[in-house]
């Protein structure tokens, strides 16, 4: 007869460290230096020191680990372009500082950005891609809606202009991104400054400059 007062004991297996910070860092390393496509689940297992085993037990496909560095790289940028906006300053001052911070960090780091804007991937990555551009768009709009409260901006739609930087950033970027030559950073900040004054004047309804804003 069982024992009620002194069950027996249950064996508990207990976990080891948890990986999964390991694989995304890994994950995203691989993605920065030669794209999704390159980035095979071996050579992530590899990079990351752990069995391929390990990493299906975190990650049962590709694709779900490609959703998850796409989902934390970019709510990383979304955030650095949130902190802009949440400063003190000027609409106009804090528009420019936000889509300069965004175009170079993405110059910096030009693979990984490329991978986050154009690459061609699966459908579920593609929409976790989605989701990124209209919460970058949401940041805008709030800058925008500030600009135009406080009659920095003529009275618009600020929801369709804040698409439309996202649009001109990540579509004029698209082609300096695809580039692989390192030496032409100098060209390539000229063209996201043009860029950026395009979208500011688009705004603004007239010619704003603004200073080169470090990347945060």
């Amino acid at each position: 007869m069982e024992d009620i007062l002194n069950p027996p004991r249950v064996r508990i297996r207990r976990r080891g460290a948890d990986k999964h910070p390991l694989i995304l860092k890994a994950a995203r390393e691989l993605v920065a230096q030669s794209g999704f496509r390159e980035a095979q689940m071996t050579v992530i297992a590899d990079a990351a020191g752990i069995a391929i085993g390990t990493l299906y037990r975190y990650f049962p496909s590709k694709t779900e680990l490609m959703v998850e560095v796409v989902k934390s790289t970019a709510q990383r940028e979304v955030d650095v372009v949130a902190g802009i906006a949440m400063r003190d300053g000027s609409a106009c001052e804090k528009l420019g500082a936000a889509a300069w911070t965004f175009a170079s960090r993405a110059l910096r780091g030009r693979r990984l950005a490329h991978a986050l804007v154009a690459e061609p991937v699966e459908p579920e990555v593609e929409a976790v891609r989605l989701t990124y551009h209209r919460a970058l768009s949401r940041v805008f709009k709030t800058i925008i809606e500030q600009g135009v409260e406080n009659h920095e901006f003529p009275t618009q739609n600020a929801a369709a202009s804040a698409d439309c930087i996202v649009g001109c950033l990540f579509e004029g970027l698209v082609a300096p991104l695809s580039n692989g030559a390192a030496d032409a950073s100098t060209s390539l900040s000229s063209h996201a400054a043009s860029i950026i004054t395009f979208c500011l004047r688009g705004v603004a309804g007239r010619m704003l400059t603004f200073p080169p804003m470090p990347a945060g």
